[in-house]
């Protein structure tokens, strides 16, 4: 699997899962911890449910892209800076 950030909007199945995943946000710290997610996802097709119940995962944890969202030039450069910031914490 492809290391690099998905685009806002990418459905991803997550292993062991059966429900879809829209990715709605990146890098989210969880409450009350010192742990930072790479995305912040909601189930697809219902969307952001309970704003206090967030859906953390990283990107080791999808098993299939599902498909692919929308990124345009602003887009893509929120990625590179994803990928860079990814690159320098992980050596």
């Amino acid at each position: 699997m492809d290391k690099s950030f998905l685009p806002l909007g990418s459905i991803v199945l997550l292993k062991d899962a059966t429900r879809k995943i829209v990715i709605v946000g990146y890098l989210v710290k969880e409450a009350g911890k010192n742990k930072y997610w790479d995305y912040l996802g909601a189930p697809y097709p219902l969307g952001v449910i309970d704003p206090n119940k967030n859906l953390l995962f990283d990107r080791e944890q999808i098993d299939k892209v599902v498909f692919t969202g929308y990124s345009d030039e602003e887009g893509k450069k929120v990625i590179d800076f994803l990928n860079e910031k990814s690159k320098e914490k992980n050596g």
